[in-house]
This record gives C-alpha cells, sequence and structure tokens, in this order.
C-alpha cells in the first residue's frame, strides 16, 4: 500500500512532531507542580535525558508516548499503538530500537541509584485515562515510597 501523501508532505508531518514540552508532559508538569514538587526537565546529565528529573527524591519520569515507545509491544490492549500500514517493517524496528534504548537508559539509571517511573500517553487522554486524582494520588505516593520504578498506563500503576 502506497503512502497518502508525497514524501515531502509526509517529512514536513513527522519533523512537526514535537519531543519536549508535549500536552502530556506540560499536564504532568503542572500536577507535579500544583503537589509543591519542585523538579528539572531534560537533564542532559542523565541516560536517556528524562523528561523530568526530581533530584531531592533520586527519581525520574519519562512521559512516553504510546506509539513512539511501543507500548503495544509489551501490552497488547493499549488503544493508541497502532502499527501503520505502509513501511511497516520500517515502523516495527525504529519503534524497536526506541524501546531498547528506553530500556537502556532505564538500566543505567536504576543502576546508579535512581527510581524511574513511565507514565504512558493512554493514562493521560483518550477514552481510557485514569481519573486526575487518581493520577495524582499515584504519582505522589510512587514519590514518597521507597517502591522500585514503575509504569502508569490506563490500568493503574505496575511496577517494573
Amino acid at each position: 500500500m502506497t503512502d497518502v501523501h508525497t514524501r515531502a508532505i509526509r517529512s514536513k508531518n513527522m519533523s512537526a512532531i514535537r519531543c519536549k514540552n508535549t500536552r502530556p508532559e506540560m499536564l504532568v508538569r503542572s500536577l507535579l507542580h500544583t503537589l509543591g514538587f519542585r523538579f528539572r526537565l531534560y537533564n542532559k546529565n542523565l541516560p536517556g535525558k528524562p523528561d523530568i528529573t526530581l533530584a531531592k527524591y533520586k527519581a525520574v519520569i519519562f512521559v512516553n508516548g504510546c506509539f513512539w515507545h511501543g507500548h503495544q509491544i509489551n501490552n497488547a490492549n493499549c488503544h493508541f499503538f497502532t502499527l501503520p500500514k505502509t513501511r511497516a517493517e520500517f515502523w516495527l524496528n525504529k519503534i524497536k530500537g526506541n524501546v531498547k534504548r528506553d530500556k537502556l537508559a532505564c538500566a543505567a539509571l536504576m543502576a546508579n541509584g535512581w527510581k524511574v517511573l513511565y507514565i504512558w500517553e493512554c493514562a493521560l487522554k483518550g477514552k481510557y485515562k485514569l481519573d486526575e486524582g487518581r493520577l495524582v494520588d499515584t504519582i505522589e505516593e510512587w514519590l514518597l515510597a521507597h517502591d522500585a520504578s514503575a509504569e502508569i498506563d490506563s490500568k493503574g500503576i505496575k511496577k517494573l
């Protein structure tokens, strides 16, 4: 199946997709700020350049898009992930590469004593998103607990 856009238009569309200051990230940052947590953004000195770093708690948060970070690969029920029909092999390889890079960054962070939290896009938007109150409570409990790394998706929190 061929793409409905020309290469130039597809390139323009893809270049418009942001990797920083996305709406899901802004929502999480707003919730953290409301709770009184102070944080640093995009710490280049840490593996994976986490979206949010809370040094006081030795914790980092990644707000991951379900498509770009392959949520469907590990979770068969994520409604935000659909592999494109065009160039499916290219996209699958790209997404698997992102997943591998994410796992390496997480392992390096944990080896250095950091707690890691992944918040998936499906927890923040769409018909199955978590209630904002539940999300706030879950993030705060995770930050204040001495638990291991975890992820939050539309079903709630689970340890990695």
